[in-house]
């Protein structure tokens, strides 16, 4: 009976303690609770902040479309409008000049010719990058740091200096005025290779190794493993493969001389002579072959912008 008592009291002065300690509780959180509703509040400075960050970025973007506004607004001119001081901002809206410059040169040949050239060049630098970027960051062989260090040197000799070697080599093995001059020395990449090597390198070990216990060699886990991986990078480097190719104008220039195998850039030539440049034919030419390069872009910046770094959940603990 006692026993039954004392138990019986003890939980009363457990439930009575537990009425004590509830409010106090309830009160201790009753403040963080209201401190977390007025966080939620955004502050002055941080507005500020943020439409300081808006403006600079409108401000960045105005700048960079400055040029190309400029180059729509001069294809549309006069030619009288073109050299007048100031310049007239409201155009004559005379689109005769892209008919003139259509007709100027055979740009389907040109489209068609670099939109050939780009691809095989994307392909194969894809193909290198990702062999050579595996091999660099996953292997480990003898002489390996050496070899890449020999590898990303190259970006340190300008190309200017080697055209000459190159258009005697190109003479020599009969490569000039082919497609191959335009597309086997561009094959390979440093900067693909270091990007994707640098991708690489973020992966846990623990993939290669769980898919070296399962039996599976070095070409399984580089297409089974780290090429599925790596998709956002290989679209970086195929898409700066793509811009350098479309814009790339000494090199087919010097090494090409028919309009069967020479690329779009190549073309814009036609508007400069000897009694000077035809400015709107050339603005107009240059807007329309510039359309194809700035419609990839919109489609695929977010590869610019993000990368390919985030690894998360390729190794589940």
């Amino acid at each position: 009976m006692s026993t039954r008592t004392m138990a019986t009291g003890s939980d009363g002065g457990g439930e009575v303690r537990a009425r004590r300690t509830l409010p106090s509780t309830a009160r201790s959180l009753r403040p963080a609770a209201r401190g977390r509703s007025v966080g939620r509040r955004p502050r002055p400075a941080a507005v500020l902040g943020r439409g300081a960050r808006l403006l600079v970025a409108i401000v960045v973007g105005l700048l960079f479309l400055l040029p190309i506004g400029w180059m729509v607004l001069t294809s549309v001119s006069s030619d009288a409008d073109v050299f007048q001081f100031p310049p007239r901002l409201w155009p004559a809206w005379d689109l005769s000049h892209y008919v003139s410059a259509w007709k100027a040169s055979p740009w389907l040949m040109y489209f068609g010719n670099t939109v050939f050239i780009a691809a095989c060049v994307i392909v194969l630098v894809l193909v290198t990058s990702l062999l050579a970027g595996f091999a660099f960051a996953v292997m480990r062989f003898r002489g390996r740091s050496a070899l890449f260090l020999v590898v990303m040197s190259v970006m340190m000799v300008p190309q200017t200096v080697l055209l000459i070697p190159n258009f005697l080599i190109a003479q020599q093995i009969g490569w000039y005025d082919t497609y191959l001059i335009q597309i086997v020395p561009w094959g390979a990449s440093v900067f693909g290779i270091f990007l994707i090597r640098q991708f690489f390198s973020t992966l846990p070990t623990e993939l290669f190794e769980a898919a070296e216990i399962d039996g599976a060699g070095p070409f399984r886990m580089l297409f089974s493993v780290a090429a599925p991986l790596a998709a956002p990078s290989l679209v970086l480097v195929g898409l700066n493969s793509f811009m350098g190719t479309w814009n790339s104008f000494v090199w087919p220039y010097i090494m090409t001389k028919s309009d069967s195998v020479r690329p779009i850039e190549v073309g814009l030539q036609a508007f400069y002579g000897a009694d000077g440049t035809d400015w709107t034919s050339l603005c107009a030419a240059v807007s329309f072959t510039t359309l194809p390069v700035i419609v990839v872009f919109l489609f695929l910046q977010k590869y610019f912008v993000n990368g390919a770094y985030g690894t998360q959940g390729s190794v589940r603990g």
